[in-house]
């Protein structure tokens, strides 16, 4: 049940071609450990480069995170993208929005990211796909290695 429907290393494994046999059309990006490393700015190898692939493929990506503004918009700026902060993850509201922004049904989006709890947990409950990432850096904090050991 909650599977994702992808298990990639990083978020430029993606094509249009993984999303369409999976029948998605957007993607809800998540930014730490996904994007970048926890709470960090610098873009992880060929980001840029994937984001205007997926881009000229008609493929809409809007960074979806629980973080709050002054972490995330600085960050979707840098890489040119629309933004929502506060997603509330795992809580449905957030999808919800999402989906309402990109214009598309839930099951016709999918979020990238790297936690079990927080993104495959809701987007499995909400019916939005979810393709989860290695971490690009494993946390070292308590929290972290409590959520990721279960």
């Amino acid at each position: 049940m909650f599977k994702p429907n992808l298990f990639l290393e990083r978020v430029t494994d993606i094509t249009p071609e993984m999303l369409n046999e999976i029948g998605v059309k957007a993607l809800l990006l998540d930014v730490d450990n996904t994007l970048s490393t926890h709470h960090g700015t610098e873009l992880t190898e060929g980001l840029m480069d994937w984001i205007a692939y997926m881009q000229s493929a008609g493929i809409p990506l809007l960074v979806f995170s629980n973080s709050k503004d002054k972490r995330v918009r600085p960050f979707a700026e840098k890489i040119g993208l629309p933004y929502m902060s506060l997603g509330l993850k795992p809580l449905p509201f957030g999808y919800f929005r999402g989906a309402k922004r990109l214009g598309l049904k839930r099951k016709e989006i999918a979020l990238c990211g790297d936690q079990f709890f927080t993104d495959l947990l809701g987007a499995k409950t909400t019916g939005t796909k979810i393709i989860l990432l290695k971490p690009i850096l494993l946390e070292d904090k308590w929290s972290f290695k409590v959520r990721r050991y279960l």
